[in-house]
């Protein structure tokens, strides 16, 4: 493209050669390899006559031209950030979490609130919450993000999709926020939803989430709890990746109510129809808890900034951010037997 430019502002092979410090010969040269490679002539090649670029080589500069225009902001950016991220890998001072997690509004504002406040980088990833433990387990990342509900119930769909994942003792659990999960529906909320039966009303259209995510997990755990079967609802096997893509289905006019989260709903200018309160934690191996990365993510949980910016989210209150929690006590899914009954030792008659 430097060519040419020089051409069409020189006049000639020879002086847009002796603008870019170049050969004649080697200009030239360059000029029918482009020609060869792209199968069209560039330049009218007039004897006697000065070079100047023919109809293709106006329309190939101006779409060079074009796309630097359009995409400048973009690479742009794509430079700062790539370094960023090479001024990361060389500042010992800055720490990256690798970081697994079911989809959350909060946590997408708190990896900004961690480059804004801290030389802490969280690297997420999202995918649902039993592949986000999977990947801890499986050593693919340090961080995993899961949401439950405020009390799980033994014995519940909760229980027998985490309770293999998750071994005390091995893992350190650690709180981030409480948020509401309800029905996202539209504007005015026009068919009157209140409860799960509702969506077995005529003519509804459901948007679910996909197997894996914790929301369907929570869905699916609703429904076994209020007798209703999944099947029965049109669009239940109809599934979306995120809580925006939920969102966008209904603000579509494509469906008429899914679950999802508060802040989501706000955000989209839909109404939302509470209908339980969730846990959503982090969870770490035991062995990096103290790792100076981890402990750089739990000061910056615990900070007052933080907290005050959790609180204004929509649906979020922010509580025991930052603090590592019993794992048993927050999910009473382990019967872990009383010393007293251990072997030798005989109970009280």
């Amino acid at each position: 493209m430097d060519l040419l430019v020089a051409v069409r502002e020189h006049g000639s092979i020879s002086s847009a050669a002796k603008a870019l410090g170049m050969s004649y010969r080697h200009v030239w040269g360059e000029l029918k390899r482009w020609e060869q490679i792209l199968g069209r002539t560039l330049i009218v090649w007039d004897k006697g006559q000065p070079a100047r670029l023919n109809e293709f080589g106006e329309k190939l500069l101006w779409a060079e031209r074009q796309a630097q225009a359009r995409l400048a902001p973009q690479i742009s950016a794509l430079h700062a950030e790539l370094e960023r991220t090479f001024a990361v890998a060389f500042d010992n001072a800055a720490h990256v979490v690798p970081l697994y997690a079911s989809h959350d509004d909060a946590l997408a504002a708190l990896q900004e609130h961690a480059v804004d406040l801290a030389k802490l980088h969280l690297d997420v990833s999202y995918v649902g919450s039993l592949d986000a433990i999977s990947a801890l387990n499986e050593g693919r990342c340090v961080m995993a993000g899961f949401h439950t509900r405020q009390q799980p119930v033994p014995g519940s769909r909760s229980e027998r999709a985490y309770k293999p994942l998750l071994q005390p003792g091995q893992h350190k659990i650690i709180g981030f926020a409480q948020r509401q999960q309800g029905l996202i529906v539209p504007r005015g909320n026009p068919r009157g939803l209140r409860t799960l039966q509702d969506l077995l009303q005529p003519g509804l259209r459901y948007v679910n989430r996909g197997l894996g995510t914790g929301t369907r997990v929570l869905f699916d755990e609703l429904l076994e709890e209020a007798g209703i079967d999944g099947g029965a609802i049109t669009g239940y096997t109809r599934t979306e990746p995120s809580h925006k893509a939920v969102a966008h289905a209904v603000a579509s006019g494509s469906a008429d109510a899914g679950l999802g989260i508060a802040s989501t709903a706000v955000h989209e200018r839909l109404d939302f129809v509470p209908l339980i309160t969730e846990n959503y934690f982090l969870v770490c191996l035991k062995s990096t808890l103290e790792l100076p990365a981890t402990q750089a993510l739990l000061a910056l949980l615990q900070g007052d900034a933080w907290q005050e910016r959790l609180a204004r989210m929509p649906g979020y209150t922010p509580v025991r951010s930052g603090e590592v929690l019993s794992l048993s006590r927050m999910l009473p899914w382990w019967d872990f037997p009383d010393k007293a009954d251990k072997p030798g030792r005989r109970a009280a008659g």
